[in-house]
């Protein structure tokens, strides 16, 4: 098996992959469902409802505020009770739509039979019309960036896509949900697949998975090789080494197609590459061919110390107090939880911050393993520069915004930085180089953008 991976940096934590076996579960509906209108890269979802309202499963709730944006659909029936706002994975309180569940009702246009449908039956989806049913389902993608991936199939005309890669790599520690989805639902990811490739109308498809998923790979190089066989379309299923961070857009383009994404603001497509991430795959399938817009996703609950860690299909707006409920409640003592990862995730204040359309995790870290050490001085040892898989220099970029240089940071090429976290993981010295490189990516991009609204 010819195994590839990224050429740049790079490191291997400990996988605690504790909910690999763990077959999904359906989530029960929550009392109240909270609906922020920033899921999505961009400028926020407008409310089309107000307080009162009665909607069902799949009404729209909020409008796309501009191009780049996505609309939000309600996952529950029910009475808008307010719109207000609630603290958020970012830690700060952001408008929301609360709405008070009541019973299930699902708008009458949704298909819900699980029959499966193929492309070729439907001879009506032209490549605009799958791009047009995307971009009103609210589809983004799914592995947390949250991209409406409308935009993704309509590239720039100084872009030429030459293939579709489905990131399946579920690099980050803990995190099943995209794993358990392949191995459940392996046939509407390839349809989805498909849906994709006719959309951005290219012919040629890749499906990168890291080998600790040897049975997903299995299953999706047969199927690949039973549906696109004597197909126009190409699906290469490609075995990837474990690496952190392979799912990154550029690593994966990198470790697949063998060709590197310049520096912002080239995107993968420049080099012909459009990445989808295997959820949105599934929610792509599910927007064109059942017309069901994008109301849940999967998601992993876990934790070394929760009682029982599993993975959900949860609608958006449930609460994670009720998922971590589902799983036993929450661990004696102190406990850090996470809206993803351990290695990228966003550590939250609250229990009651609701799933979004990007949340593939509830992650729950107990104070030990949270615990940071404190930081000593830096021993020039570049460890963070052989980790850094763009090719940075974590420590120079960290000084810098220490010293409030953003010039220097911006030449360094700071905006780079994916904020990966592999630097910090692999200091000796226990150094906070992300949270100091993070500041100035946020500072020189501020500069940037000040700097074109003045030409």
């Amino acid at each position: 098996m010819n195994v590839r991976t990224f050429r740049i940096g790079g490191v291997h934590p400990e996988e605690n992959k504790l909910t690999h076996e763990a077959a999904t579960q359906v989530a029960a509906l929550p009392k109240q469902a909270i609906f922020p209108l920033g899921q999505h890269i961009g400028a926020p979802a407008k409310p089309v409802v107000q307080k009162g309202d009665k909607v069902k499963v799949g009404t729209m709730i909020a409008e796309a505020g501009g191009f780049v944006s996505a609309p939000i659909y309600s996952s529950v029936s029910g009475t808008v009770f307010k719109i207000d706002t609630a603290i958020d994975a970012t830690g700060y309180r952001k408008p929301v739509i609360i709405i008070n569940v009541e019973g299930d009702e699902w708008e009458e246009n949704i298909d819900r039979s699980n029959k499966l449908e193929l492309v070729k039956d439907h001879p009506e989806l032209t490549p605009e019309e799958i791009v047009e049913r995307i971009k009103t389902a609210g589809v983004v993608g799914m592995g947390g960036a949250c991209f409406p991936t409308f935009i993704k199939l309509c590239p720039p005309p100084t872009a030429k896509a030459e293939c579709v890669i489905i990131n399946a790599v579920e690099c980050e520690p803990y995190i099943t949900a995209d794993f358990r989805l392949m191995m459940e639902h392996a046939d509407e990811i390839l349809v989805g697949l498909e849906l994709l490739m006719k959309g951005a109308k290219v012919t040629k498809g890749y499906i990168g998975i890291e080998t600790n998923k040897m049975p997903a790979i299995e299953l999706l190089t047969k199927k690949c090789a039973e549906v696109f066989g004597s197909s126009e379309y190409s699906v290469e299923v490609v075995p990837l080494k474990q690496r952190y961070p392979q799912g990154g857009e550029k690593q994966l383009v990198d470790a697949v197609i063998r060709r590197q994404v310049p520096a912002p603001p080239a995107i993968p497509v420049n080099v012909g590459a459009i990445v989808q991430n295997v959820g949105t795959a599934f929610a792509v399938y599910e927007a064109v061919m059942k017309r069901k817009p994008l109301f849940e996703r999967y998601t992993t609950v876990t934790g070394k110390k929760l009682q029982n860690p599993g993975n959900f299909l949860v609608r958006i707006g449930t609460p994670m107090k009720d998922l971590i409920d589902a799983c036993g409640g929450m661990p004696e003592g102190d406990n850090k939880l996470l809206a993803g990862g351990p290695m990228m995730g966003k550590a939250l204040t609250s229990v009651e911050v609701p799933i979004c359309k990007g949340t593939n995790s509830v992650t729950i870290i107990s104070d030990e393993e949270a615990f940071r050490k404190e930081p000593n001085p830096c021993i020039r040892c570049a460890k963070c520069v052989s980790a850094c898989p763009m090719g940075l220099e974590p420590y120079l970029l960290a000084k810098l915004a220490a010293v409030k240089n953003w010039e220097r940071a911006e030449k360094e090429e700071v905006v780079s930085c994916i904020e990966c976290g592999s630097c910090q993981f692999t200091c000796p010295a226990h150094r906070p180089l992300l949270d100091n490189i993070r500041q100035a990516k946020s500072t020189v991009m501020g500069i940037i953008r000040s700097r074109a609204a003045k030409k």
